[in-house]
């Protein structure tokens, strides 16, 4: 199966992750083949990659993914191969994420807004800190644009898909 994984930077690569009868796994990053092997072991899941060990917890599901690696926290976008031609096939949709506004990916606190309205920010730009199970995330814009309404203040408890900044 191909996946397209975009980072916040807007990074977007490819990767195709096929189970062999076996029980391993045959991975292609960005055209380059890897061995990798991956085991859930308590909430986390475990994966080998090139024989280098990495814990990934991850909560979410495809399309917005939350990841925890080597300590550091980032969302992740994911789509296979069959979601984007369905997408394609389906023509433009509003609710697609693509409208500016940004959601809490799971229920915290807000600890900082780091803008104002009537800010102009570039993508990938940090509108807002929330922590959430005792991590700080940074939550940034997804485009360009101008921010046009803050829904949250710092200190403010917020539940999962909580609208906390519009950018236009």
């Amino acid at each position: 199966m191909r996946y397209f994984v975009t980072f916040p930077s807007g990074e977007e690569v490819p990767v195709e992750v096929d189970h062999l009868p076996t029980g391993e796994m045959s991975v292609v990053v960005n055209g380059r083949r890897l061995s990798a092997d991956a085991v859930r072991v308590a909430g986390s899941t475990v994966m080998s990659i090139d024989h280098h060990i990495v814990d990934l917890w991850m909560e979410g599901a495809p399309p917005g993914v939350g990841v925890i690696a080597r300590g550091h926290r980032f969302y992740a976008q994911v789509e296979s191969e069959r979601t984007r031609a369905l997408a394609v096939a389906l023509g433009p949709r509003g609710d697609r994420g693509g409208d500016g506004t940004v959601l809490s990916p799971m229920p915290g606190r807000v600890l900082k807004v780091l803008v104002s309205e009537g800010e102009v920010v570039e993508a990938g730009a940090a509108l807002v800190v929330v922590e959430a199970m005792k991590m700080e995330n940074e939550l940034v814009s997804q485009r360009a644009g101008t921010v046009r309404k803050v829904h949250v203040a710092p200190g403010q408890n917020v539940e999962s898909g909580a609208r906390l900044v519009e950018v236009e």
